[in-house]
């Protein structure tokens, strides 16, 4: 060992095999405390010092705390432990011990600090020898100067609790300091108890030890007769000094006390622009009577307390009020699909130790489209902020919003981009847009600086999508390029299409591929149900923690036997062109015939040669007609007309020799239903037919 430290002490390595005969000649004992082991060893004259006989000491530091008083204890602990923190080669100090006849008698003690080639404190020798007969000629001013360290140290207590209390965010962690170790104890309280102002309620938030929970006093009225009623009506602390006055000012309370032996009481208002939020109560076991530096020392640590426990409150409510924020700009539900299962989750990023308004802009979204498709959106606003969170909500309408117009997956993107570049703020967003078409599993995707896609084949198998992409949104409008390219997958039944934010795949000290290959076999391996599946990711982003949300979306489609679906076909009409007409007509015929629905034909040709009719008349450009068969609890078959004008068709009366004006009437009165939807730069006229299940054919 190297002795960094220049001793007094000439104590061998072997010690205390050998103590130094010249020390006990000057009535010093000494010692040799092995902080390996924490064995506190002792020579005969150290025994003396200390009043205890070899047959009561084990060589074990905590068994000198019959002589040794509480606070003496905690103020030569702060001592030493300050002396190894900041490399001190040896320390110092007077104490007080309580002899074996309850009298008391000062001692000193020296110590030198051993420490090893790392400079890690290994070992402490020293001495320790009666001090009485040094001080008897300034027994009270000694005394004064110990009362003016003990109220230094307990100023000093105030400081630390303070300063630990500047890092408490929420009412636990204020809590929790208060009860550590080096908190509130180191004033000698026994017991803690805290409550705060609800209501015109005082709840109780915090007390100890175990064990000492007065039934009743969960929630007490602040007109109830209790110490913390009491000061909390008045904002007046109580100061109670014996258990007599305990027992006699709060009849109440001290029967269920008397176990804990309560000698006094110290119960503070918690007090914040003269209102009072709370209070609290310590309760000691060793102590009658406060002086007036104790109860200054008391008043200033619970002001610094109420300060501490007001800021938590704030955070907790703005956490809650920015948390909430971001859910309500979230779906609220998620709507069934028709041929698919789907799961989303969301984690936030913000932690304990968070700011309040640390909230993400993640997002997903599933919106229904027309004719069995579905657009599944995922997305991330740059930031953490409320601001953020708003930014989310507003982009997520408006992709809702151009998707159901029936803009094409591309167009969403840029017009999403535009919005956001428009929109008053610096932030950008990436974004994931796909639009899948359930008959088919035909899905297109669109991506804007977002993370690539994942499929789950049916067997288990996980793999990644590498999807082309563009600027994420915002980015896109300010540098001109608005163009996103198209990526177009297959999504065959019992397939699961998984889109995802970073927060699922970056881990730290991994780079996005490495990621991405852990994610994909963590697919691979789970459970099959998509609920289940969505529920083991989010818990692993859980497990790993982190300060980034996570937002997930799974939609798997179902398997072809559930779907019931038929064909699809179409034709492109253009205006002047009577051959196209002509064979438009034949091909709805042809095709109704040979799907099977003979009985319905001629209603069907009808309406659909009607539709065609008017998108030809009343719009510029051509028409594209549409016929599929739908499945579901009835099987259906639905023409769809599209054009490129924007103007809804209205009803008109028809003249008593006019032909025209009769052709929505004819619509509304052939169909089983009927409507018009928005398609992006023009609308779509749909109307469907059921059809009994007996009138198909056995290919259909």
């Amino acid at each position: 060992m190297v002795d960094r430290g220049v001793s007094a002490l000439s104590l061998p390595d072997d010690w205390p095999a050998h103590p130094d005969p010249i020390l006990a000649l000057n009535r010093m004992g000494s010692f040799d405390w092995d902080l390996d082991t924490g064995l506190f060893h002792m020579d005969a004259q150290a025994h003396e010092v200390f009043d205890v006989r070899p047959d009561e000491y084990d060589e074990h530091p905590e068994t000198l705390a019959i002589r040794v008083p509480r606070a003496e204890a905690y103020r030569l602990d702060g001592l030493v432990a300050q002396a190894l923190k900041d490399g001190s080669e040896n320390y110092g100090a007077y104490f007080r011990i309580r002899c074996r006849d309850g009298t008391l008698r000062w001692t000193h003690t020296q110590g030198y600090i051993r420490r090893d080639e790392t400079g890690r404190p290994r070992r402490i020798i020293g001495i320790v020898r009666d001090a009485t007969q040094e001080l008897s000629e300034s027994r009270d001013r000694s005394e004064e100067a110990a009362e003016d360290a003990a109220r230094r140290e307990q100023t000093n207590v105030v400081q630390l609790t303070t300063a630990a209390l500047a890092h408490a965010r929420t009412v636990q962690d204020v809590i929790d300091v208060l009860k550590d170790t080096h908190g509130l104890t180191h004033l000698g309280a026994t017991s803690l108890v805290m409550g705060l102002v609800e209501a015109g309620r005082i709840r109780l938030i915090a007390e100890g030890p175990a064990g000492s929970f007065v039934p009743g006093t969960d929630v007490t009225r602040i007109d109830e007769p209790y110490p913390m009623s009491e000061v909390v009506r008045t904002l007046t602390p109580r100061f109670i000094e014996s258990p007599q006055e305990f027992a006699e000012s709060y009849p109440l309370l001290w029967p269920h006390l008397t176990d804990l032996d309560i000698t006094a009481a110290a119960y503070l208002p918690l007090i914040v622009q003269a209102r009072p939020i709370g209070a609290m109560g310590l309760l000691y076991s060793d102590r009658r009577g406060f002086s007036p530096e104790e109860r200054n020392v008391l008043l200033a640590l619970g002001s610094s307390i109420a300060q501490s426990m007001q800021r938590a409150m704030f955070y907790e409510q703005e956490k809650d009020l920015a948390t909430g924020l971001q859910q309500a700009m979230l779906p609220r539900t998620i709507p069934s699909v028709r041929g698919a299962d789907v799961a989303v989750r969301y984690r936030s990023g913000s932690t304990a130790g968070s700011l309040g308004r640390d909230i993400g802009g993640d997002w997903y979204d599933l919106i229904p489209l027309p004719g069995g498709r579905v657009g599944a959106v995922i997305g991330d606003v740059q930031g953490h902020d409320t601001h953020a969170a708003a930014v989310m909500g507003q982009l997520r309408i408006v992709l809702r919003a151009y998707a159901a117009e029936g803009h094409t997956p591309a167009t969403v993107m840029a017009r999403a981009s535009v919005f956001l570049h428009e929109l008053d703020t610096d932030r950008f967003a990436t974004c994931l847009y796909a639009e899948a078409d359930l008959a088919t599993g035909v899905v297109q995707v669109v991506r804007a600086g977002h993370i690539d896609p994942l499929i789950r084949d049916a067997d288990g198998n996980c793999r990644r999508i590498s999807v082309p992409g563009g600027l994420p949104l915002g980015l896109s409008a300010e540098f001109g390029r608005l163009e996103y390219p198209v990526g177009t997958l297959e999504l065959d039944p019992g397939h699961t299409l998984l889109l995802c934010t970073d927060g699922l795949v970056e881990q730290p000290g991994a780079d996005l591929d490495d990621g991405m290959r852990t994610l994909t076999a963590l697919i691979t391996s789970g459970p099959d149900d998509v609920r289940d599946l969505a529920d083991c990711l989010i818990s692993v982003a859980e497990e790993r923690g982190g300060d980034d949300d996570v937002a997930l979306l799974l939609l798997r489609r179902r398997g072809l036997e559930a779907q019931h679906s038929g064909g699809r076909l179409q034709q492109h009409v253009a205006p002047g062109d009577p051959e196209a007409l002509t064979e438009a007509r034949h091909m709805i015929r042809a095709t109704v015939r040979a799907w099977g629905a003979k009985e319905r034909a001629d209603e069907i040709e009808l309406v659909a040669d009607e539709m065609i009719t008017n998108a030809l008349m009343h719009t510029e450009g051509s028409a594209i007609v549409t016929l599929r068969v739908l499945g579901g609890s009835e099987r259906r078959l639905r023409v769809e007309v599209e054009d490129s004008s924007s103007a809804l068709p209205r009803r008109r009366e028809a003249g008593e020799s006019g032909v025209s004006g009769r052709g929505l009437l004819l619509v509304e009165l052939l169909t089983d239903v009927w409507g018009v939807e928005a398609r992006g730069g023009g609308k779509c006229v749909w109307c469907e037919f059921v059809v009994p299940e007996g009138d198909w054919t056995e290919g259909d």
